[in-house]
């Protein structure tokens, strides 16, 4: 293992991250910003959100919540998530919020929350794959997978593939059900290893991010094209937050949390502005039958140019599937 290995993943992934925030800081203080969008009610229509219990993932349930959806939190800590479906309902009147819980890390977690959900024998008309982990210390989870390809990728990967018959019974003619994936701009950056997915062989923070927020748009790029195939109501797209002052920056180095504490309210995105390309994701008209998109605030933009490699999305869809233990083949 050299240090030139460990440090260019590194170095990408911060420069990416500072043109990111250059970018946001220049159109903070441009004339003639757009105003905040309004969106139609949703009248009970039901969601999922993972990792709603705080930052993006927070603001996100609470609008749409206030918007009239039944909001389902997918989460792993049943406190705070029970703590934040009531605080919500507190917040808003007549707001419909539960929490279930739910570890990515875990595949025998997901099935048991797609279990809980599916005895309520309700609808699904969005899923929003929001939940993540960044830059944690190498470790594997029970099921033996590196953790940020578990939490970030595969989990969402089993997630959305177990919920994809519910999701395809819950979308019309006129209003598709609708997956939403959070990835970043780390993925322009990102290499995906097919041969060593876990990164066991080398292994980098900073690259195991960016290679799981790569796969997520490769993931959701081919499952757009399975289900246009399929013909069924159903659109996936991919969303890019931006660079937002959340709690994910836990494992940064020093120097990073110093620059974030002190500037962070000026350079970063607040979580609620964070939230707003996925809640127009979610329920804009504008994206109604549309998938297979890359949003980056509210606006159709181009992700890396390997992410359009369809026989890179085939493979990656067909280890995906055996790594979970389902067939290869769109339920």
């Amino acid at each position: 293992m050299s240090l030139l290995s460990l440090a260019l993943p590194a170095f990408w992934l911060y420069w990416t991250a500072a043109r990111l925030v250059l970018h946001q800081l220049l159109r903070r203080f441009r004339p003639g910003c757009p105003s905040k969008a309004v969106f139609p009610l949703q009248n009970g229509n039901v969601a999922i959100v993972t990792g709603g219990t705080k930052g993006i993932g927070y603001h996100t349930v609470k609008h749409l919540a206030r918007l009239g959806m039944h909001v389902i939190i997918a989460g792993n800590k049943k406190d705070d998530g029970r703590e934040t479906a009531m605080k919500i309902k507190e917040e808003i009147l007549n707001a419909k919020v539960e929490f279930l819980y739910c570890d990515l890390a875990s595949m025998k977690s997901i099935h048991q929350f797609v279990q809980a959900f599916k005895a309520k024998n309700c609808p699904l008309h969005v899923l929003i794959n929001n939940a993540a982990v960044m830059l944690v210390p190498e470790r594997k989870t029970e099921d033996g997978f590196e953790e940020h390809f578990a939490v970030n990728y595969i989990g969402h990967f089993l997630l959305t593939n177990l919920l994809l018959e519910t999701l395809k019974q819950s979308g019309t003619h006129s209003h598709n059900a609708r997956i939403i994936t959070l990835s970043s701009a780390t993925h322009y950056v990102g290499e995906l290893h097919l041969n060593d997915l876990h990164s066991s062989c080398l292994y980098s923070p900073h690259g195991a991010y960016a290679q799981s927020k790569l796969a997520l748009v490769l993931f959701s790029y081919r499952l757009q094209h399975l289900l246009t195939e399929e013909g069924g109501h159903v659109t996936i797209n991919v969303v890019d937050p931006g660079v937002v002052n959340t709690d994910l920056y836990q494992h940064v180095c020093w120097a990073v949390k110093a620059v974030k504490r002190i500037t962070g309210w000026l350079l970063l995105k607040k979580p609620e502005e964070g939230a707003s390309t996925s809640i127009y994701a979610a329920v804009s008209p504008e994206l109604e039958g549309v998938g297979g998109c890359y949003l980056y605030n509210e606006q159709r933009t181009k992700s890396a140019d390997v992410s359009y490699d369809e026989e890179l999305q085939k493979r990656l869809w067909t280890e995906s599937c055996r790594l979970v233990g389902i067939p290869d083949l769109v339920p």
